[in-house]
Protein backbone atom coordinates (compact mmCIF):
# COMPACT_ATOMS: atom_id res chain seq x y z
CA UNK A 1 0.00 0.00 0.00
CA UNK A 2 2.76 2.45 0.90
CA UNK A 3 4.60 1.58 -2.31
CA UNK A 4 1.48 2.43 -4.34
CA UNK A 5 1.05 5.70 -2.47
CA UNK A 6 4.71 6.51 -3.13
CA UNK A 7 4.18 5.98 -6.84
CA UNK A 8 0.89 7.88 -7.03
CA UNK A 9 1.94 10.90 -4.99
CA UNK A 10 5.51 11.05 -6.26
CA UNK A 11 7.16 10.93 -2.86
CA UNK A 12 8.89 8.24 -0.94
CA UNK A 13 6.94 6.47 1.78
CA UNK A 14 9.32 3.50 1.47
CA UNK A 15 12.43 3.78 3.64
CA UNK A 16 15.13 1.32 4.57
CA UNK A 17 15.19 -0.04 8.11
CA UNK A 18 17.95 2.40 9.07
CA UNK A 19 15.94 5.34 7.73
CA UNK A 20 12.87 4.17 9.65
CA UNK A 21 15.01 3.94 12.80
CA UNK A 22 16.22 7.51 12.31
CA UNK A 23 12.65 8.69 11.72
CA UNK A 24 11.48 6.90 14.87
CA UNK A 25 14.32 8.38 16.98
CA UNK A 26 13.82 11.91 15.67
CA UNK A 27 10.65 13.74 14.81
CA UNK A 28 12.25 14.89 11.59
CA UNK A 29 11.61 13.07 8.33
CA UNK A 30 14.88 11.71 6.88
CA UNK A 31 16.13 13.10 3.59
CA UNK A 32 15.67 10.58 0.79
CA UNK A 33 17.65 11.57 -2.25
CA UNK A 34 15.70 11.34 -5.49
CA UNK A 35 17.44 9.74 -8.46
CA UNK A 36 19.38 12.23 -10.59
CA UNK A 37 17.32 14.01 -13.26
CA UNK A 38 17.23 11.87 -16.36
CA UNK A 39 18.28 8.72 -14.48
CA UNK A 40 16.88 5.69 -16.23
CA UNK A 41 15.05 2.84 -14.56
CA UNK A 42 16.52 -0.36 -15.93
CA UNK A 43 15.66 -3.86 -14.78
CA UNK A 44 13.77 -2.40 -11.81
CA UNK A 45 16.83 -0.60 -10.44
CA UNK A 46 17.05 3.17 -10.02
CA UNK A 47 19.84 4.91 -8.15
CA UNK A 48 21.15 1.51 -7.06
CA UNK A 49 17.89 0.61 -5.32
CA UNK A 50 15.57 -2.12 -6.55
CA UNK A 51 12.03 -0.92 -7.20
CA UNK A 52 8.83 -2.56 -8.38
CA UNK A 53 7.66 -1.16 -11.73
CA UNK A 54 4.44 -1.26 -13.65
CA UNK A 55 4.28 -3.64 -16.59
CA UNK A 56 2.16 -1.49 -18.88
CA UNK A 57 -0.96 0.60 -19.08
CA UNK A 58 -3.96 -1.36 -17.86
CA UNK A 59 -6.60 1.16 -18.87
CA UNK A 60 -7.28 4.72 -19.84
CA UNK A 61 -10.35 6.24 -18.23
CA UNK A 62 -11.78 9.65 -19.04
CA UNK A 63 -15.01 11.60 -18.90
CA UNK A 64 -17.17 12.05 -21.99
CA UNK A 65 -20.37 13.92 -22.78
CA UNK A 66 -21.76 10.77 -24.43
CA UNK A 67 -19.64 7.78 -23.28
CA UNK A 68 -21.64 5.20 -25.25
CA UNK A 69 -21.38 7.08 -28.57
CA UNK A 70 -17.72 7.93 -28.02
CA UNK A 71 -16.88 4.31 -27.17
CA UNK A 72 -18.62 3.20 -30.36
CA UNK A 73 -16.62 5.77 -32.38
CA UNK A 74 -13.31 4.41 -30.99
CA UNK A 75 -14.43 0.86 -31.77
CA UNK A 76 -15.62 1.60 -35.33
CA UNK A 77 -12.73 3.82 -36.40
CA UNK A 78 -9.72 2.70 -34.37
CA UNK A 79 -10.62 -0.91 -33.53
CA UNK A 80 -10.59 -0.40 -29.75
CA UNK A 81 -13.06 -2.76 -28.11
CA UNK A 82 -15.11 -1.47 -25.18
CA UNK A 83 -14.68 -2.77 -21.65
CA UNK A 84 -16.18 -6.28 -21.45
CA UNK A 85 -19.53 -6.50 -19.70
CA UNK A 86 -18.79 -9.96 -18.26
CA UNK A 87 -15.65 -11.71 -17.06
CA UNK A 88 -15.99 -14.24 -19.88
CA UNK A 89 -15.56 -11.59 -22.60
CA UNK A 90 -12.21 -10.39 -23.89
CA UNK A 91 -11.38 -6.71 -24.09
CA UNK A 92 -9.07 -4.83 -26.42
CA UNK A 93 -5.63 -6.41 -26.60
CA UNK A 94 -2.63 -4.26 -27.47
CA UNK A 95 0.33 -5.45 -29.44
CA UNK A 96 3.69 -5.31 -27.67
CA UNK A 97 5.68 -2.23 -28.44
CA UNK A 98 7.12 0.96 -27.03
CA UNK A 99 4.95 3.33 -25.03
CA UNK A 100 5.79 6.98 -24.41
CA UNK A 101 4.90 8.42 -21.02
CA UNK A 102 5.65 12.13 -21.00
CA UNK A 103 4.27 14.84 -18.77
CA UNK A 104 4.26 18.20 -20.58
CA UNK A 105 4.34 21.71 -19.14
CA UNK A 106 0.81 22.90 -18.53
CA UNK A 107 1.48 25.77 -20.95
CA UNK A 108 2.42 23.42 -23.81
CA UNK A 109 0.53 23.85 -27.08
CA UNK A 110 1.46 20.32 -28.22
CA UNK A 111 -2.12 19.07 -27.66
CA UNK A 112 -3.71 21.98 -29.51
CA UNK A 113 -6.67 23.27 -27.47
CA UNK A 114 -5.33 24.58 -24.14
CA UNK A 115 -8.46 23.19 -22.40
CA UNK A 116 -7.40 19.62 -23.23
CA UNK A 117 -5.09 18.23 -20.59
CA UNK A 118 -4.28 14.90 -22.22
CA UNK A 119 -3.69 13.38 -25.64
CA UNK A 120 -3.77 9.74 -26.64
CA UNK A 121 -1.03 8.40 -28.89
CA UNK A 122 -1.82 5.10 -30.62
CA UNK A 123 0.74 2.94 -32.44
CA UNK A 124 -0.31 1.85 -35.93
CA UNK A 125 1.28 -0.54 -38.42
CA UNK A 126 0.54 1.51 -41.54
CA UNK A 127 -0.13 5.20 -41.04
CA UNK A 128 -1.18 5.78 -44.65
CA UNK A 129 -3.75 2.96 -44.61
CA UNK A 130 -5.16 4.13 -41.26
CA UNK A 131 -5.37 7.72 -42.52
CA UNK A 132 -7.17 6.59 -45.69
CA UNK A 133 -9.61 4.51 -43.62
CA UNK A 134 -10.39 7.49 -41.35
CA UNK A 135 -10.69 9.92 -44.26
CA UNK A 136 -13.11 7.59 -46.05
CA UNK A 137 -15.27 7.73 -42.91
CA UNK A 138 -15.25 11.54 -43.10
CA UNK A 139 -12.77 12.03 -40.25
CA UNK A 140 -10.27 14.85 -40.70
CA UNK A 141 -6.68 13.75 -40.16
CA UNK A 142 -3.45 15.63 -40.72
CA UNK A 143 -0.34 13.59 -41.51
CA UNK A 144 2.92 15.24 -40.51
CA UNK A 145 4.92 15.35 -43.76
CA UNK A 146 8.20 14.92 -41.88
CA UNK A 147 9.55 11.48 -41.06
CA UNK A 148 11.39 11.40 -37.72
CA UNK A 149 14.09 9.00 -36.47
CA UNK A 150 11.41 7.28 -34.35
CA UNK A 151 8.74 7.16 -37.10
CA UNK A 152 5.84 9.06 -38.61
CA UNK A 153 2.89 10.84 -36.99
CA UNK A 154 -0.62 12.08 -37.72
CA UNK A 155 -3.19 14.04 -35.73
CA UNK A 156 -6.96 13.85 -35.46
CA UNK A 157 -9.69 14.51 -32.90
CA UNK A 158 -12.46 12.28 -31.61
CA UNK A 159 -16.07 13.54 -31.85
CA UNK A 160 -15.72 15.34 -28.50
CA UNK A 161 -12.61 17.22 -29.62
CA UNK A 162 -10.07 15.15 -27.70
CA UNK A 163 -6.68 15.13 -29.45
CA UNK A 164 -5.36 11.84 -30.82
CA UNK A 165 -1.93 11.22 -32.27
CA UNK A 166 -1.22 8.19 -34.45
CA UNK A 167 2.35 6.92 -34.54
CA UNK A 168 3.88 4.50 -37.01
CA UNK A 169 7.15 3.52 -35.30
CA UNK A 170 10.17 3.34 -37.54
CA UNK A 171 11.03 -0.27 -38.30
CA UNK A 172 14.73 -0.95 -37.68
CA UNK A 173 16.71 -1.39 -40.87
CA UNK A 174 17.10 -5.15 -41.26
CA UNK A 175 19.53 -4.97 -44.20
CA UNK A 176 22.86 -6.45 -43.25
Amino acid sequence: MLRALSFVFGSSFIWSRSQLGIAAQTAIQPMVSPPPAGAAVRDGIVGGTEIEKVTGIGGFFFRAKDPKALGLWYEQHLGILPIPTTYGETGWQQEAGPTAFAPFKETSNYFGDAQKVWMLNFRVRDLDKMAAQLQSAGIAIKIDPQSYPNGRFARLHDPEGNPIELWQPKVPDTKG
